[in-house]
């Protein structure tokens, strides 16, 4: 098993990001949205931290954390988020919260190639598959609610300590763009979900700011 080690520097700043489980779209929906907000909110009054850019997609979030000096618990932080989220929306998770149903896990009647149903060999065989699949479901699903995680969360977050300016430029401007990235909207501003709104207003980035020079070199955890 991989040896996650994470860097631990005090009052260092962070590029986080989590990803949902399953990659199951659903992380904008109303329920989790507000959910996370609210056990963010809780989370911050006993341990603090701040939140210098954030972007909520429908199956992943980046943001960046700046930890208070002599503190770099933020493992704890994202359990106690992950798990409030979980308690708030529900050990099941969210609706999806996508416009097709291409994404839908769907039940099939069991039919062989040309229409026909299975034979009694062929659907003994599936029937003993299905069994083994419910039970491997039926383990994982245990683990994770002994986690306290849900069906809402990947288990594991990706993270990267921040260095010097110019790093931080870079993973701000990287967050920013990648709803125009992954196609939910054509312009940076469009997106209701970031912080992106908020640096045009502290006049950081200009309204039509396109993503100019974002380097896309896979070093960000998606």
């Amino acid at each position: 098993m991989p040896d996650y080690r994470r860097a631990k520097t005090p009052g260092a700043t962070y590029f986080f990001t989590l990803v949902s489980y399953q990659r199951r779209p659903m992380l904008c929906h109303d329920s989790v949205r507000v959910a996370l907000r609210d056990a963010i909110t809780v989370v911050r009054r006993e341990h603090p931290f701040t939140i210098e850019a954030w972007v909520l997609l429908p199956d992943h979030l980046h943001c960046i954390w700046t930890l208070p000096e002599h503190d770099h618990a933020y493992s704890v932080r994202w359990s106690m988020i992950k798990r409030l989220v979980t308690q708030r929306v529900g050990a099941h998770g969210a609706p999806y919260d996508c416009g097709s149903t291409q994404d839908m896990p769907h039940q099939r009647r069991s039919v062989g190639a040309h229409g026909a149903p299975y034979n009694a060999s062929q659907q003994n065989g599936r029937v003993r598959r299905a069994h083994q699949t419910h039970r491997d479901h039926t383990n994982e699903s245990a683990s994770r609610s002994k986690r306290r995680e849900g069906a809402i969360w990947q288990r594991r977050f990706w993270e990267h300590r921040i260095r010097g300016q110019a790093d931080l430029n870079r993973c701000i401007d990287y967050l920013h763009w990648n709803p125009v990235k992954h196609g939910h909207v054509n312009r940076v501003f469009d997106w209701p979900y970031s912080t992106f709104q908020r640096f045009v207003r502290q006049g950081l980035y200009p309204v039509d700011w396109g993503g100019q020079g974002v380097i896309e070199d896979g070093a960000f955890g998606e």
